[in-house]
């Protein structure tokens, strides 16, 4: 079931607490002549996404609609049009559902962190309605909040702030800033007042916040939720008209669907980030996409595809100039193709390429987090040489960069490492994987 935010933000808006909605629902049903007997647990229930029967929907509608004076709608309180999901929503309903959401999650919703992950057609729609028209032909709101230009540069300044810390700290200590952020400073501006050309460059520096809140998800291991802040990015790409931004969401979700083994899904999207940009492709957007095809492909242990991608990325990467990059892809750095086609070659099993690319990737310089999974990828190449000194040194330099960062993603990297070191045997591998097992032994 699907967390039903916006009923949470209804409540919230209308200062009612669960067991009073549900008094409240119980009363307007004696008058109908219903005998209901919903408490505080049955709102919990709603509020987790279950739908009550009857003639309750309506009722729920009918007292918040009292309380806060406006008429409230099913689709308001999240009981409407169950086939309805959130790209193909009017562009008005999306940002209720999604400042809804922002506050769930700052809040901390216990329902909204441990969110399935969307499969399907629901996981596939988003992607399709991006790439597919109609497009958003107004996307101008009426608001009490006048909407400016300094709004949006603050805005951007915050995007590249929290990117900056997420790199410097982690998703895990990042995600709840950046979420507070969209729900106390954000929200307030995507339901104000703007024309259409302010419109569409707030929901671009909107949807930037927002696939960082996304990525810090996902690097905390929620990635239910992850994966919804990601389709409402490619939403905000949509409404902004900005098709370059949109392929850089895809390529989030390019990057989730690998780390979730579901690779033929990988592959589609990829694609269909490919097709939609055509000709006028970002080349690091070109070198991400086709990078993460070839672990795809390496993966499901499609050499040929494998290798046919791995020298698209590679002509990609050659083409690259940062200049002309938008600040999103800033991540796609000398080193990142290297490093990504080495994790494709490990997967095949051609270790001497892969040590190759590895130590191509780590020679090359990036951020502390970014030399931390190219050291880790190098680490597993000198394991797959034989090298198992050289992979317990690779490993621990790794580890020593890795200080101070909160990410379940790096933790990963650390336990996989530990397991790989510990089958060799090796006294440097014995070392490593005891100072791996004490850094590990602290909490997130």
């Amino acid at each position: 079931m699907e967390p039903n935010t916006l009923l949470d933000a209804l409540l919230d808006e209308a200062g009612m607490s669960r067991v009073g909605l549900a008094t409240r629902v119980n009363a307007a049903g004696r008058v109908r002549g219903k005998q209901m007997r919903y408490d505080h647990s049955s709102v919990i229930r709603w509020l987790s996404g279950q739908r009550p029967r009857g003639i309750a929907p309506d009722l729920i509608c009918d007292v918040l609609a009292t309380r806060l004076g406006r008429p409230i709608t099913l689709d308001d309180i999240g009981m409407g049009n169950p086939a309805r999901d959130q790209a193909s929503a009017p562009l008005g309903g999306f940002i209720e559902r999604s400042t809804a959401l922002w506050r769930g999650d700052g809040q901390q919703r216990e329902d909204l962190q441990r969110a399935p992950l969307i499969t399907g057609m629901a996981a596939i729609g988003p992607v399709w309605e991006w790439e597919n028209p109609p497009d958003d032909l107004d996307v101008s709101r009426a608001g009490n909040l006048h909407v400016g230009r300094t709004d949006i540069d603050v805005l951007r300044v915050a995007r590249t702030h929290y990117e900056a810390m997420y790199r410097q700290a982690g998703g895990v200590a990042t995600r709840g800033r950046i979420v507070r952020f969209l729900a106390d400073h954000t929200s307030p501006l995507v339901r104000g007042s703007y024309t259409d050309a302010t419109g569409r460059e707030l929901h671009r520096a909107v949807g930037g916040l927002v696939a960082v809140a996304g990525i810090c998800a996902y690097d905390s291991d929620a990635q239910g939720l992850a994966q919804r802040y990601f389709h409402q990015a490619l939403r905000l790409a949509k409404a902004s008209g900005d098709r370059a931004f949109g392929g850089y969401v895809i390529a989030l979700l390019v990057n989730q669907a690998v780390f979730m083994r579901d690779f033929r899904q990988a592959v589609a999207f990829a694609e269909a980030g490919i097709r939609t940009a055509g000709a006028h492709i970002s080349p690091a957007l070109a070198t991400d996409l086709y990078a993460m095809q070839a672990k795809a492909f390496s993966r499901m242990g499609d050499q040929a595809a494998a290798h046919r991608c791995m020298l698209l990325a590679e002509a990609a990467a050659a083409r690259i100039r940062p200049a002309d990059e938008p600040a999103e892809l800033g991540y796609v750095q000398p080193g990142l193709v290297e490093a990504q086609l080495a994790e494709a070659l490990i997967s095949l099993g051609d270790w001497t390429p892969a040590q190759t690319y590895a130590t191509e990737a780590v020679r090359a310089q990036a951020h502390a987090r970014g030399s931390v999974h190219r050291l880790a990828t190098l680490a597993t190449a000198d394991l797959g040489r034989g090298n198992p000194e050289q992979a317990a040194a690779h490993s621990l330099t790794a580890l020593t960069l890795a200080q101070g960062q909160e990410s379940q993603r790096l933790r990963d990297r650390f336990t996989r490492l530990r397991r790989l070191l510990a089958e060799q045997g090796s006294a440097a591998g014995r070392d490593a994987v005891e100072q791996i097992d004490a850094s590990l032994s602290l909490p997130l």
